[in-house]
C-alpha cells in the first residue's frame, strides 16, 4: 500500500512539475512573442485595442453592438475584460491571458505527440511548437480572436486524432468527448465564426465513423449531442441579451454584419473557377509569409495522408480538417496576415514525425530511452534537455517575430504617451476615435467609450461617418483623436492640441488629439 501511495505522489508530482514546465515555456516565448509583453511599450495594435474597449465598456454595463460597436464575438469581449480588472491602462491583463491560452495550447500539443513519440520527447518538442506557432507573421502583434480560438482549435484536433488512432474502427468516440468538442465548437461561434470550419468537418467525420459500422441513428444522436454541447457557450449571453431585450442587436452585430458586410459572400463575387484560382494563389502567398510553421505542417499533413497502417477515414479526416478550415476562413474574401493562424493548428503533426526521427537517432546511437528513468543522471539530462528546449523556442522567436524591433522603442518617444499627457489635463476626459480602429489611447488614458460609434469601423455602412461628424458638430466628447484625416466640422468646437507622425506596420501615419474649446 505504501509503495502504492508513493508511486501515485510521484506520478502526481511529475505531472504537476510537467504543467510547470508547460506554464514557464509559454511565459518566457510569449515575452519576446507578443506586444503585450512589459519588454515592449504598448500594443498599439488597432484591433487589441478596440477588443480592450469593448471589454471595458462590458464590465461598465454598456453592451456591446447595441452601445459600443465592434463585431467580434462575446467571448473576446469577456475574456478582455477580465484582462481589464488585471491592470486598466496597460496590455498586462491581456499578457496573462495570453500565457494562460498558451498553456493550454502547450499542453494540448503535449498530448497530441504522445500519441507518435515519448512523453520525455513529446515534453521536449511541444515548446518548439509554440514557438514557430507565435514567430510567424500570422500572430501578427499579439491578443488577435485568432490566439484566444487556438486552444480550442489543439484539443479538438487532439480528440480526433487520439479517437482515430487507438479506438476507431472498433468503437465510436464516447458521447462524454463528443459532447466537449460541441462545448468547444460553441466557444469558437462565440469569439470568430469563420473558424468553425474546423468543427463541421470535425463533426462530419466522426458522424461518418458510426455510418461505417451501418449505425445511422448513432450517427444522428452523436450530431445532436455535438449540437447540444456547441449550444451551451451561447446560454450566459442569450440570457445577457434577453433580459435586455437586445437578441436583435446581438444578431445585427456579430452575424448579419459579418456574413453580409464585411465579407463578400452577399455579392455576385466571381465564378467558382476563379474562386478556386484566387485561393489556391491566396494560400501560396500564405505559406509563404509563414513559412516558419509551414515547413513543418505540410510535410507533416501529408506524412500522415500517405503513412502506413492508417484506415482510409483516419486520413480523410485530417485533410478534412484542413481544407474545412481553410474554406472557412477565407471564403469571404477577408486576407488579412493574423486570419491565417488557425491554420497552424496542424503544425504539431510535423513535429510529431520529427520526433519519430529523433527517437530514431537516439536508437541509432545506443541511447537507451527506455531507462532514462532509472539511471543516476535522468533527471539532469531531462533538465538540459527542456532547457535547450526552451533556448531553441526563444532563438526562433527572436530569429522570427516581426514585434521584436518595437522593443527598441521608447515609451516616451510613442505618439500614445504625448498624447496621453495632453489628455490627462483635463477631468474625467472623453474620446471619440476617427479614421481608424482603436488607437490606443483609450487604453492609456483608462477612458470607457462614450458613444456607439466610439472608433472608425472597416464596414460599408455610411451610417459611421455620419454619427462620428454628428458627435463631432454636437461636440460630446472631450478629445477627438483623428488619424491621417478629419471633417471639416471640427473646426466649428475643437482646437488642435497636438499632431504626431508615426511609422506603423510599414506606413507613415499623421495622428491628430483634437480638445474641446472651452
Amino acid at each position: 500500500m505504501n509503495a502504492l501511495k508513493r508511486a501515485v505522489g510521484f506520478d502526481r508530482f511529475k505531472r504537476m512539475t510537467e504543467g510547470g514546465f508547460l506554464l514557464l515555456a509559454a511565459f518566457i516565448l510569449l515575452l519576446f512573442a507578443t506586444r503585450s509583453s512589459f519588454l515592449y511599450p504598448y500594443n498599439d495594435w488597432n484591433d487589441a485595442n478596440s477588443y480592450f474597449s469593448v471589454g471595458k465598456a462590458l464590465f461598465h454595463g454598456k453592451m456591446p453592438y447595441r452601445d459600443v460597436f465592434d463585431q467580434k464575438g462575446m467571448y473576446l469581449y469577456f475574456f478582455y475584460g477580465l484582462s481589464y480588472l488585471v491592470s486598466h491602462t496597460t496590455f498586462a491583463g491581456v499578457f496573462v491571458m495570453e500565457v494562460i491560452l498558451a498553456f493550454f495550447d502547450l499542453a494540448g500539443f503535449f498530448h497530441i505527440l504522445q500519441l507518435y513519440v515519448r512523453r520525455e520527447m513529446a515534453l521536449f518538442l511541444s515548446p518548439l511548437v509554440l514557438a514557430v506557432v507565435i514567430s510567424s507573421k500570422s500572430f501578427y502583434w499579439g491578443g488577435s480572436a485568432e490566439e484566444i480560438c487556438f486552444p480550442f482549435l489543439v484539443w479538438g484536433l487532439f480528440l480526433s486524432l487520439k479517437y482515430f488512432k487507438r479506438n476507431y474502427p472498433e468503437s465510436v468516440m464516447s458521447w462524454k468527448e463528443i459532447l466537449s468538442g460541441g462545448v468547444m465548437a460553441g466557444m469558437i461561434a462565440n469569439i470568430k465564426f469563420t473558424v468553425l470550419g474546423f468543427y463541421v468537418a470535425w463533426m462530419m467525420c466522426i458522424a461518418f465513423s458510426f455510418l461505417v459500422k451501418k449505425n445511422f441513428w448513432g450517427a444522428v444522436k452523436g450530431c445532436l449531442i455535438f449540437l447540444g454541447g456547441m449550444a451551451v457557450p451561447f446560454v450566459p449571453w442569450l440570457i445577457y441579451f434577453g433580459v435586455q431585450n437586445s437578441l436583435y442587436e446581438w444578431y445585427w452585430g456579430y452575424v448579419y454584419i459579418n456574413v453580409f458586410v464585411y465579407s463578400n459572400l452577399n455579392s455576385k463575387g466571381p465564378g467558382i473557377v476563379e474562386r478556386i484560382y484566387t485561393l489556391s494563389k491566396l494560400f501560396y502567398w500564405i505559406v509563404r509569409d509563414n513559412l516558419v510553421y509551414f515547413c513543418f505542417l505540410i510535410p507533416g499533413t501529408i506524412c500522415f495522408f500517405l503513412g502506413k497502417e492508417k484506415k482510409w477515414l483516419e486520413r480523410f479526416h485530417l485533410l478534412a480538417l484542413c481544407v474545412f478550415l481553410f474554406l472557412g476562413i477565407y471564403i469571404g474574401g477577408g486576407t488579412l496576415p493574423y486570419y491565417a493562424l488557425p491554420l497552424a493548428v496542424f503544425t504539431v503533426m510535423g513535429f510529431a514525425y520529427l520526433g519519430q526521427g529523433l527517437e530514431w537517432l537516439l536508437r541509432q546511437g545506443k541511447k537507451n530511452l527506455a531507462g532514462w528513468n532509472r539511471k543516476i543522471n535522468a533527471v539532469s539530462l531531462m533538465l538540459w534537455g527542456l532547457f535547450i528546449s526552451v533556448l531553441l523556442g526563444w532563438g526562433i522567436v527572436w530569429r522570427n517575430s516581426i514585434n521584436i524591433p518595437f522593443m527598441q522603442v521608447e515609451k516616451e518617444m510613442h505618439f500614445l504617451s504625448r498624447f496621453k499627457k495632453v489628455v490627462e489635463k483635463e477631468e474625467n476626459p472623453t474620446l471619440l476615435n476617427i479614421g481608424c480602429l482603436d488607437a490606443g489611447l483609450y487604453t492609456v488614458c483608462d477612458i470607457v467609450p462614450a458613444c456607439r460609434w466610439f472608433q472608425t469601423q472597416t464596414l460599408a455602412i455610411d451610417d459611421v461617418l455620419k454619427e462620428q461628424e454628428r458627435y463631432i458638430a454636437e461636440g460630446q466628447t472631450t478629445f477627438v483623436i483623428a488619424r491621417d484625416d478629419y471633417p471639416e466640422v471640427i473646426w466649428e468646437n475643437y482646437e488642435l492640441t497636438a499632431q504626431e507622425e508615426w511609422y506603423q506596420d510599414g506606413k507613415v501615419y499623421t495622428y491628430y488629439l483634437f480638445r474641446r474649446n472651452s
